[in-house]
């Protein structure tokens, strides 16, 4: 996402629920520099071209003209402005992007070819769930697969990366300790399939099942009874 965003690319990044996404976004967002880059987000799962225009000027505290040709004029001239005055690199964030429809992709795409040179005005990513990268494989999206310049799908921890991931968030909640035993993890990573949402939230369970009942360790068999009685 940096790389693109130094290149000013259009990049992809696609996962199942829960492997993160949003926090990606988050982090990606906390490591930019804001003296070289201005980052606008959208998360509409019923945007429409004229309030992706809308929603972008918004941010640049600018009010949107009503039609759509006349915000798109305006979000150009902002852009122009912003490389041009302010040397700021804009990067337009489009989450929850497996919703949107075929009318509002192919607005994405028009937006990027506003320029005559080889050169897009801005880095453009969009982030949404598996199935928007199987969209972009069907024959009727194909203008839109070919701009795309990178693509990253996000993946399920593997059993030891879900145990590291455990034991990292531990010690940034300052546990001196191992909680959880090597058998909890086998169960907590069974259940989840290695998506963090559903780690994170089984091994809260687990945590608050163990201080109510005065236990140091979290074993399998605890964490099985979490599952079939709070979890599942």
């Amino acid at each position: 996402m940096e790389y693109a965003a130094r290149r000013q690319l259009f990049m992809v990044v696609t996962g199942d629920c829960g492997t993160g996404k949003t926090t990606t976004i988050r982090r990606f967002k906390d490591t930019l520099d804001p003296g070289r880059f201005k980052l606008l987000y959208l998360a509409d799962s019923k945007l429409t071209p004229r309030h992706f225009y809308k929603g972008l000027l918004n941010q640049l505290g600018v009010e949107s003209k009503f039609y759509r040709g006349d915000a798109k004029q305006q979000l150009h001239r902002e852009v122009e402005l912003m490389r041009g005055i302010h040397h700021l690199q804009p990067i337009v964030v489009v989450d929850e992007a497996h919703l949107l429809d075929r009318e509002m992709l192919e607005e994405v795409r028009f937006l990027l070819n506003f320029r005559m040179d080889a050169m897009s005005p801005m880095a453009l990513i969009l982030v949404g769930q598996s199935e928007l990268w199987e969209k972009f494989q069907l024959q009727a999206y194909a203008a839109i697969r070919q701009r795309i310049d990178l693509q990253c799908k996000l993946a399920h921890f593997d059993r030891s990366q879900v145990g590291d991931y455990v034991k990292q968030h531990l010690i940034y909640a300052g546990a001196e300790r191992d909680i959880f035993s090597d058998g909890a993890l086998d169960e907590i990573f069974l259940f989840s399939s290695g998506a963090a949402r559903m780690v994170n939230k089984l091994c809260t369970h687990c945590l608050l099942y163990g201080a109510q009942n005065g236990r140091r360790i979290i074993d399998d068999h605890m964490v099985k009874l979490v599952i079939q009685g709070e979890v599942a």
